[in-house]
């Protein structure tokens, strides 16, 4: 590793943990206002959670993660257009 990337890597995981924790508090809330019965909220933040673990996926280069998250967006547009 050059020490240019090496300086990058701390910036780069820095922005990953703010994502990835980001994602999941959204996810979180989305949880929430489904068992409060808020929607069309809770479709939303599960939206924003989920684009948000795929990017996650995508930074990690993990397809395993983003196959799962974009078969859940795919999913829940699918439903919200015929809802």
């Amino acid at each position: 590793m050059s020490a240019d990337a090496a300086m990058r890597r701390p910036q780069f995981d820095r922005m990953v943990f703010a994502v990835k924790w980001g994602a999941s508090i959204i996810q979180i809330m989305g949880y929430t206002a489904t068992g409060f019965g808020w929607t069309p909220w809770n479709l939303y933040l599960f939206l924003i959670g989920v684009l948000g673990w795929f990017a996650v996926g995508a930074m990690w280069k993990d397809n395993a993660l983003m196959l799962v998250h974009l078969v859940a967006l795919g999913a829940m547009v699918v439903g919200m257009m015929s809802g």
